[in-house]
Order: structure tokens, then sequence, then C-alpha cells
């Protein structure tokens, strides 16, 4: 769409996180269809975006940034471009590494979140606290294990490992793994939640979030929405839904978290926001608690 409106001495750069090569065997090839001179009038590279939803006007700034472009020109170009507003360090590489950096980023968070996840099947197995386990691994000075939870949500841990294993599927074996670990965690939960049903004639399973993290209004990809649509369509039980960063959702009628606990059976909780870190067990000892985040004590 930007291709008839390029002129010589345009920067053209490519942020969304992207599958490696989509700058150089994409963005510049269609830019060549277009006439444009890519190795002398127009400079290409890749700067994949590093901000927090909520922060990004802030985190545009402050954050170090990596440029590639597809030659030693359009690196330099860019990086130049960039350093006009960042105050985080600029480093400069080639388009191919600066795609599979951001990938490689999300990557890694998710594999640690995997092993979190496959510690929370382990412990359940096991009758552990994994949250108690994990905080006293942690101890050591040298370990650093991450909070498990109903799976992995969002626009880019979620989505972008995949990235990877398609450009190379025979290598991506532990990424895959990772991948196939968090996607198989929200079927577990409903499982869990099936079992607890089954101890009811008519369960009322009360279900606290559905954002794919703590505090956040955004849905996308989210484990804990999928969770509820699941429990919904298999009619475990009747389903009530608190999710307080939401004034409303077209699919389902929306409740206050303490209306939603009052009434229900089974409480399930999905999603760690702050109201429902006050929440205590005793006050819910009559009712059956699933607790996916490990907030509630």
């Amino acid at each position: 769409m930007i291709a008839p409106y390029v002129k010589p001495g345009n920067i053209v750069i490519l942020e969304s996180t992207s599958p490696v090569g989509t700058t150089e065997e994409v963005v510049a090839e269609i830019l060549m269809q277009h006439g444009h001179d890519i190795n002398n009038d127009v400079y290409v590279a890749h700067c994949p975006e590093r901000v927090l939803p909520g922060r990004i006007l802030t985190e545009l700034v402050e954050n170090d940034r990596i440029v590639g472009g597809i030659n030693e020109q359009a690196t330099a170009k860019t990086v130049e471009f960039y350093q006009t507003f960042v105050r985080g360090e600029v480093l400069s590489t080639d388009a191919r590494t600066a795609e599979l950096s951001k990938l490689t980023e999300n990557s890694c968070r998710d594999v640690n979140i995997a092993f979190a996840n496959e510690l929370s099947l382990i412990c359940d197995q096991e009758n552990i606290n994994v949250w108690e386990l994990i905080s006293l691994a942690n101890r050591h000075p040298r370990i650093n294990i991450l909070q498990p939870g109903p799976g992995v949500g969002g626009h880019c841990i979620a989505v972008d490992p995949w990235f990877i294993v398609a450009r190379a599927p025979e290598k991506a074996k532990l990424i895959r793994t990772a991948r196939e670990v968090n996607d198989a965690k929200p079927q577990w939960v409903i499982d869990k939640v099936k079992a607890s049903a089954d101890k009811f004639k008519h369960p009322v399973i009360g279900c606290l979030g559905l954002a794919f993290k703590a505090d956040v209004d955004d849905l996308r990809e989210s484990p804990a929405l999928n969770i509820v649509k699941q429990l919904q369509q298999e009619n475990v039980g009747e389903i009530l839904i608190a999710e307080p960063n939401l004034k409303t959702h077209k699919d389902f009628d929306l409740l206050p978290y303490q209306e939603v606990i009052e009434k229900a059976d089974i409480i399930l909780l999905l999603v760690d926001h702050k109201p429902f870190k006050t929440l205590k067990a005793q006050d819910l000892k009559e009712k059956i608690l699933i607790d996916t985040r490990g907030v509630i004590l």
C-alpha cells in the first residue's frame, strides 16, 4: 500500500514481529517490484517493537532498540533516525538477526512459562503446592522460575514461537514442545473444573477474569477466554463471569466479582487482577476453589 508513495531517500521500517526473512523477501521485494532501488535510493530495515501496552510512549523513548537493515547503508540510516528520539541504546545488526531477536525474546519467555506450567502438572499429581515449591527453588541465587497459569495468551508469546518452528521444524524441538505444553494447559484446567462439577447436581461455576494477563482489558489469544467459552459450549454448568477491566462483552453477561463468588459453587480464578488478590481462602471454604494463578491464600 505504501510502495507507490515511497520516494528516493525514504526509510521503510518494518516494526511488526515477523518470520525471519520477511524484511528482505517480502518488504524489499515489493518495493523492487514497484521500481524502487533498494540498494541506493530507499533504505529498508527491521526494528522490532519493544513496548508494553499502557507504557507505549514511555518505552518507545526509553527502551534499547535493535536495528537491522537489508544492507549496511540501510542499517546506518535507520540507526541515525532512531537516535533522534530513543534515549536507550540503538544496536546495529542485519535484518534477519533483528527479526529473529524479537522471536527469540518471546520464545524464551514461552519456554520458561512452559517449565512452570509443567511443574504445576507434576505438583498436582504429587499433591504439592507448586507456588510454594517455586518460591523455595527461587531462593537459589541463580534460579528464577516463572509462575504457572492457565496457559499463555496475548498477541506475542502465544504466536511468535510458531514463526521459528515454521522456518526450522526439525531443529526447533524445544520451542515446539514448550508451545504444545502451554497450549495444552487450558484443557487441563477444564478437566479440573469438570471433575469438581461432577460433585454437584446443578453446578454454578464462577469464572474470575477473561483477559490474557493481569490488570488489562486485552483478550487476544487469552487462555481464560477460551476456557470460559469451552465450559459454556460443553454445558458443564451455569457459568458466571467477572472481568473487572471490561464494562461489557458481546458474548457474555458480566457480573461484579463479589456477586459471582456469592452465587458460585466452584470458584475458577483465571487472571490475577488486583481486585481478586484481596480474596481469602478462608472466606471461600464452603466452595471449591481452583486458583490457576496462586493468588488466593
